[in-house]
C-alpha cells in the first residue's frame, strides 16, 4: 500500500504519557499547557511511526474536551489536524472509508474499570455507563465501531494498562502501548516521555507493517445506544431529543441504522448533560 496508505489518528488526553490529574486536561488548570505538549508528543510518535511504515498521509483528530488541546506548532509537519468544537462526529471526526487504519492515542478505560486512570465514558461525572446494542461500551469500542462501520480496522491503541486490556478483549491482536499503570483513578506509575514515545513509534510502525492481520470491528445494525445517567433530570432532558426514549428513570435509549447519528448524538448529550448538571446549582 506504499504511497497511498492513509492513516487516521484520534487523540484523547486522559491516556497521554505522564498525565494523571484532571487539572492537566482543562484550560486554566495547573499543568494544562505542559499536558498539551505531552499530548502532542504522543500524537507525533504515532505520526512518525506511520511514516516510518510508508504512510502517505496522517489525519490527526483532537478528540478531548474542547478539542483545542493539540499544539499545531509542535505537530509533525507531515500530518494535518482537525481541531475545534462543533464537529458532528466528535472523537471520530475525519474517519473515511478510504483510510487503511485507525489509531487511538491517549485513550482511557471505560467507566468503572478498577485501576483505570481517569476512567470514564464520554463524560466524567454525568454518565454512569454506556451500552451499545446491549453490551457495555467505552470510548474505544464506540470509536472502533464507527471506524468498523466504514470498513476501517483499528491497528493501535495507546493509553494506560487498563485501556490496553480493554482494547485487546475487544479488538483481538491489536498493537497496544501502555504508557502508565494505574494505581487508582488519579494515580499511576508512569513511563518517561522519551521511553513512551519510542515504544509508540515502534508499535505504530509494527502495526502498519501487518495491516492484513486486522479486521474492522463491526457492530451489526440497527445500533442502539443506551446511556445510564447519574441523574433523572439529565435523562429526562435528553429524552426530549426526537428519537431518544426513556428506558428507565435514569436510562435513555436511541436506535438508528446510521452510526454517524450515534457519534453526533453524544455531542448533543454532552451539551444537555453538562447544562443540566452544571446549571442546577449545589444541593444536599
Amino acid at each position: 500500500m506504499g504511497g497511498t496508505m492513509k492513516i487516521y489518528l484520534s487523540v484523547d488526553m486522559e491516556g497521554v504519557t505522564g498525565l494523571t490529574d484532571p487539572e492537566e486536561m482543562h484550560l486554566g488548570g495547573r499543568g494544562y499547557e505542559r499536558g498539551c505538549e505531552l499530548m502532542t508528543g504522543d500524537a507525533n510518535a504515532v505520526v512518525q511511526g506511520a511514516f516510518d511504515a510508508g504512510a502517505a498521509s496522517v489525519l490527526v483528530n483532537d478528540a478531548h474536551g474542547s478539542t483545542k488541546n493539540l499544539r499545531i506548532d509542535l505537530l509533525d509537519e507531515r500530518a494535518t489536524l482537525v481541531r475545534g468544537p462543533g464537529k458532528p462526529h466528535r472523537m471520530g471526526q475525519g474517519l473515511a472509508p478510504d483510510m487503511a487504519a485507525a489509531c487511538f492515542a491517549g485513550y482511557h478505560a471505560r467507566a468503572g474499570v478498577p485501576h483505570g486512570v481517569l476512567n470514564h465514558t464520554w463524560m466524567g461525572k454525568e454518565i454512569h455507563n454506556v451500552y451499545l446494542n446491549g453490551e457495555i461500551c467505552g470510548e474505544t469500542r464506540l470509536v472502533a465501531g464507527f471506524a468498523g462501520s466504514m470498513g476501517v480496522p483499528v491497528a493501535l491503541v495507546t493509553g494506560d494498562e487498563a485501556v490496553c486490556e480493554e482494547a485487546g478483549e475487544l479488538l483481538g491482536d491489536v498493537e497496544t502501548v501502555a504508557v502508565k499503570k494505574g494505581i487508582d483513578k488519579f494515580s499511576a506509575e508512569l513511563l518517561p516521555p522519551a521511553v513512551a514515545w519510542r515504544r509508540i513509534r515502534e508499535a505504530t510502525a509494527r502495526a502498519l507493517g501487518r495491516l492484513p492481520d486486522f479486521r474492522p470491528y463491526v457492530v451489526e445494525p440497527p445500533y442502539t445506544l443506551g446511556v445510564e445517567w447519574n441523574s433523572t433530570a439529565i435523562a429526562a432532558a435528553c429524552s426530549i431529543v426526537p428519537g431518544v426514549r426513556l428506558a428507565g428513570p435514569r436510562h435513555t435509549e436511541f436506535s438508528t441504522d446510521d452510526y454517524h447519528e450515534i457519534m453526533a448524538l453524544f455531542g448533543i448529550f454532552s451539551m444537555i448533560g453538562g447544562q443540566v448538571a452544571c446549571g442546577s446549582g449545589r444541593y444536599g
